[in-house]
């Protein structure tokens, strides 16, 4: 038969893994036995080396065969497989059938080369293509439920089971006796198949980073954000990435193999399924595999640490801090809270309960003059809020209030763009019939214009107000009425002549 006599076909090849060296060639061959006694010529081949039969979207091969196909723009009129696990694994046989029917539907059959059965259509063809496809999918399965089991053991004996060492960490190549024999770089494998992988402590100044970020957690009660931008802010570096992140702190912190465990199973994504996160308790660890970096008590009190600052702790056991502290110590205090490791920080406490006072309260703990500041800092609030929606309510189509998220409401905006921050100073006597107040600009808001409500020697009511081009100053800043700042500004006699007041201001302050 001449070669314009032979029918065109396309081939597909996979191979799973790239340890089947020889896969490819033998369903090559077979395929052109297959073809030669069919009278075939085969003119195009597509093919996935070790990629996985499970899903379609890592098979760059298959992809562009059934494009070309659908298209109908093939340049051939049938398709040769090795057999049905080579054209998928698929979990679901409808996908299998679902890709084999868009072929045939463009007048492009499939043929399985090594299958005993022909693929005609007939009942008997079907029924042993559904059982195949079957077959092949719980073979992924069994398999999969092989090497979980597999890597368990190996865990368990205290081994690594891949993955890269992370950061502080390195990984140790031992023989089957536990010989030492080299250390791994990144993306290094072991050859001989009885070897052994371990985790060691990797270069000193990067042991001494880990250490650095369990001190920041349990001693300065830094938040893992906070962790992350001190390093950066530090220039640590952090090796294959551009800085440190919630992530990377994370992980160091989590992760058990910093306190010398071998530990397997902390994420899941069986048969190509999406990764998902598996409780703690269901972990695969081994304690004392390898040689720790942070001793167990500490790492133990990071756990617990890091539970707290990411509101994965409940209520109670936040409670029961509290009365763990308040046992050992006889009181309480945000100090005390602060620097004891392993509790929570008196954000968080504010942050579940609405105050540091409703958890006393919760626990039976009473010291009213602790809180005398914080509710005075509440009270000036309420009348700052006040005051910011009075002005707003004056002047409902030029000025605006600017919410911030986190933040309380504490800046205005005019139609003209100009930003006003409310500050509102509390009293205290200094003599007789003398005063000061203090405020407490934060660092971005000292460069706004201000609006600034002095409180009377009660601290229940405003007693003046001032319009101010900037604060200028920051942190907490003190002054009397006779102090040479307030006359940068002008005093607002009436809420009416807010904007009037506010312009007039700025014109004096561009001049």
């Amino acid at each position: 038969m001449t070669a314009s006599q032979l029918v065109p076909v396309a081939q597909y090849l996979r191979m799973s893994t790239e340890h089947q060296q020889y896969s490819l060639e033998n369903q090559c061959g077979a395929i052109q036995n297959y073809a030669e006694l069919h009278s075939f010529d085969v003119v195009r081949t597509y093919s996935d080396a070790a990629k996985s039969g499970l899903v379609l979207k890592h098979r760059k091969g298959l992809q562009q065969l059934l494009q070309d196909v659908v298209s109908g723009g093939a340049p051939y009129r049938a398709i040769l497989v090795y057999d049905i696990s080579r054209w998928g694994r698929f979990q679901d046989t409808d996908e299998s059938a679902h890709y084999e029917f868009l072929c045939k539907s463009a007048g492009v059959p499939v043929h399985y080369c090594a299958e005993t059965f022909a693929n005609d259509g007939s009942l008997s063809s079907l029924i042993m293509k559904a059982l195949k496809r079957t077959m092949a999918g719980e073979y992924s399965r069994e398999l999969g439920i092989k090497i979980f089991e597999g890597t368990k053991r190996l865990t368990l004996l205290g081994f690594k089971q891949g993955g890269v060492a992370g950061y502080g960490l390195r990984r140790m190549l031992i023989s089957s006796s536990g010989v030492r024999k080299q250390e791994l770089t990144l993306r290094e494998r072991k050859s001989i198949f009885t070897d052994r992988v371990i985790l060691i402590p990797g270069p000193d100044h990067e042991v001494q980073i880990v250490k650095e970020i369990y001190h920041m957690l349990l001693s300065e009660k830094r938040s893992i954000t906070s962790i992350a931008g001190k390093l950066n802010a530090d220039g640590v570096p952090r090796p294959g990435h551009t800085g440190w992140d919630f992530s990377a702190i994370s992980e160091i912190l989590t992760n058990p193999k910093y306190a010398g465990s071998a530990v397997h199973g902390r994420t899941t994504g069986k048969l190509y399924k999406p990764r998902v996160k598996v409780p703690r308790l269901e972990w695969i660890v081994k304690p004392g595999a390898f040689e720790a970096i942070i001793d167990p008590v500490t790492f133990a009190n990071a756990q617990r640490a890091y539970a707290r600052h990411n509101f994965t702790s409940t209520k109670e056991d936040l409670l029961e801090d509290l009365r763990a502290l308040l046992a050992s110590e006889g009181r309480l205090s945000t100090h005390l809270i602060r620097r004891s490791p392993g509790i929570a920080t008196p954000s968080t406490y504010y942050k579940r309960f609405g105050s540091i006072q409703n958890a006393y309260n919760l626990i039976g703990y009473s010291n009213p003059h602790q809180f005398n500041n914080i509710d005075a800092r509440i009270h000036t609030a309420s009348i700052r809020d006040e005051l910011i929606a009075r002005i707003a309510k004056a002047f409902p189509n030029q000025v605006s209030i600017v919410r911030r998220e986190g933040r309380r409401h504490t800046r205005l905006r005019l139609p003209s763009g100009v930003i006003v921050c409310v500050f509102v100073g509390r009293s205290q006597s200094v003599g007789k019939q003398a005063f000061r107040w203090t405020v407490y600009p934060g660092q971005r808001e000292r460069k706004f214009t201000a609006l600034l409500a002095l409180l009377d020697e009660t601290n229940r009511s405003i007693s003046h107000m001032y319009i101010l081009p900037k604060i200028g100053h920051k942190g907490r800043f003190n002054f009397s009425q006779n102090h040479s700042w307030l006359k940068k500004g002008k005093c607002l006699l009436k809420l009416s002549q807010f904007c009037d007041v506010v312009a007039q201001v700025r014109r004096a302050r561009s001049s």
